[in-house]
């Protein structure tokens, strides 16, 4: 198991129990006590755990896993992502992405499609797509946050108040009928309305542990959401919700 697999296992156990031993995530883990110790330093120096003697607890509140680490769900993100493909069309010219693993997965799908223009405030997802000669690549520029690769900000802004796309795909951390879609950020969610508003069309990806959930800020209510694409864990009561709300719902 590759050094950054660990890391998000380890900050899973964590999640779920609230304190970690070495020798159980050894053992788990199927690797060496030193490699462990070593994690949990590298962990502890990013402020994702404190370390004990002999393990490491949560610290008091995690609101958000950097980008690196969130490697849990991948068959249904992709499947959102494949799901969200079909959505691009031969009449879709323009499409918006914001940063995420299902809109990177998303990315990637479209990068060996046809001649399409792709804007983005993702960093990783502009590399990725920067070589492709089928996509045409616009990139917001803005301020790096770190946790999720993405330009955010008053200049990301800006760049995108003068742009018109036909979709925009956003993953988000929360969405639900009340209370709209939501992220962790409020500079990020400032920037993820602004690339909404650039759209006709607007697609929430967001896998089932998502649905029915709130983050932090607000980056828009449920009637600027045209469609989401969630997997089956989703709960079906918040799905009826948002059916109810006028959201057309697409489980992957």
């Amino acid at each position: 198991m590759r050094q950054e697999q660990r890391l998000a296992a380890i900050l899973g156990k964590l999640a779920d129990a609230g304190s970690v031993t070495v020798t159980g995530l050894a053992e788990d883990l199927a690797t060496s006590v030193a490699s462990i110790r070593r994690d949990l330093q590298s962990l502890e120096e990013q402020k994702l755990l404190k370390r004990t003697h002999g393990g490491a607890v949560a610290v008091e509140v995690i609101y958000e896993l950097p980008l690196r680490y969130r490697v849990g769900r991948r068959e249904e993100k992709r499947q959102i992502a494949e799901a969200a493909a079909k959505f691009v069309t031969e009449s879709v010219h323009s499409v918006g992405l914001n940063g995420g693993t299902t809109t990177t997965e998303l990315a990637r799908l479209l990068a060996g499609t046809r001649q399409l223009k792709v804007v983005t405030n993702a960093l990783n997802i502009a590399s990725d797509l920067c070589p492709r000669p089928t996509i045409d690549l616009v990139v917001t520029g803005g301020g790096v946050r770190p946790e999720s690769y993405e330009l955010v900000g008053p200049i990301a802004d800006r760049a995108l108040a003068g742009i018109s796309l036909d979709l925009v795909f956003l993953g988000v951390d929360g969405i639900d009928a009340r209370g709209g879609i939501t992220t962790h950020d409020e500079v990020e969610a400032h920037t993820d309305h602004c690339l909404l508003r650039t759209a006709d069309r607007v697609v929430v990806l967001a896998d089932g542990s998502k649905v029915g959930k709130r983050a932090f800020s607000r980056i828009a209510g449920i009637a600027d959401v045209h469609v989401v694409i969630t997997d089956s864990s989703a709960p079906a009561a918040e799905l009826d919700r948002l059916r109810a709300a006028g959201v057309e719902v697409v489980v992957a």
